[in-house]
């Protein structure tokens, strides 16, 4: 761990420095893997994917910077920095603080500090539109609660909808779930007592994932599965899609995973539904990937590539996760 020079001198930093290379080394853990069967062995793309398997691996902590804001915050009072453990001089704008966890450091200390934000649920004033791995950290939940009680109450009900997630249900009921969500979190009730157009509750799960700030597949990886999608060999398409998937922050990751899973179970269903993945990922194309500078030319040109990632995914589900 680095700690500025000045500080070497005061016996409290030491204790500081143990306590944050335990906390530093507790939050590591390896990267996420997929294992392949007798790999030395498997040349053909088509054989080795059908090698790929889940294991323990695949799980890691999820990591989460610090949101510090831009400008540097006035504390009331006497405060010590919480990485340094030193005094934060001045009467205003002596350091920065994490609007998420709460946590407050000198500016300079703010460049130092590990991705290890615990959100407190006190600090999160909402469900929709919050950051997706914030929302999973502060609840301690593997995925958004929001995905999965939607999920839940669909495929307890709903499964045999004809158009679900094509038929839209009532904007002011959809809005109604959204505000029930960030009032009453998961005490929430969508049962069919009180929304039994199951549209409604897909619809409020569209809305879910089309608001947050940054989407299931993340900004910084848009053009890498777009890209993907516009491999000609179908074999390498797909090793292109999973290298991508490996790349998601670890909440996406299992977000998406349980939505494919979720959808796969939907197609199952299309003698009912007539939900295909192909429709499905008309529907979910533009919900699950926006380009970085939301440019309305950019999506237009890119929804078939959209469609077809979302559309491989759901098919090759098993494989691909």
């Amino acid at each position: 761990m680095t700690t500025n020079p000045i500080y070497e001198h005061l016996g409290y930093t030491s204790l500081i420095k143990d306590k944050m290379v335990h906390r530093l080394s507790r939050a590591r853990s390896e990267p996420r893997r997929v294992t392949f069967q007798r790999e030395e062995r498997i040349s053909s793309p088509l054989l080795r994917r059908s090698a790929l398997k889940d294991t323990p691996e695949k799980q890691c902590s999820y990591e989460k910077i610090h949101n510090f804001k831009v400008n540097v915050h006035t504390f009331r009072g006497p405060h010590w920095c919480e990485y340094c453990a030193n005094f934060m001089w001045g009467l205003i704008a002596q350091g920065v603080r994490c609007s998420d966890c709460g946590l407050n450091v000198h500016k300079q200390c703010s460049k130092l500090v590990p991705s290890d934000c615990q959100p407190d649920l006190r600090r999160i004033k909402k469900v929709f539109s919050c950051d997706l791995t914030t929302l999973v950290k502060a609840h301690n939940t593997m995925r958004p609660m929001v995905v999965d009680m939607c999920i839940r109450e669909i495929e307890l009900r709903g499964m045999k909808s004809e158009g679900l997630y094509r038929v839209s249900g009532f904007s002011e009921h959809i809005e109604d779930v959204r505000l029930s969500f960030d009032r009453d979190g998961e005490k929430v009730d969508i049962s069919a007592s009180a929304y039994a157009d199951i549209n409604i509750i897909a619809g409020a799960l569209k809305l879910y994932l089309r608001d947050l700030p940054i989407p299931v597949i993340t900004f910084d990886l848009y053009s890498t599965f777009i890209q993907a999608a516009k491999i000609p060999n179908a074999d390498c398409r797909l090793e292109a899609i999973h290298e991508g998937l490996l790349q998601l922050p670890p909440a996406h990751y299992e977000t998406l995973r349980y939505l494919m899973a979720h959808l796969r179970r939907v197609t199952m269903f299309e003698k009912y539904n007539l939900m295909s993945a192909e429709n499905l990922g008309i529907v979910f194309g533009p919900t699950l990937m926006q380009p970085p500078e939301q440019n309305a030319l950019t999506t237009l040109n890119d929804m078939r590539q959209q469609k077809l990632v979302v559309q491989l995914m759901i098919e090759h589900e098993d494989v691909l996760f």
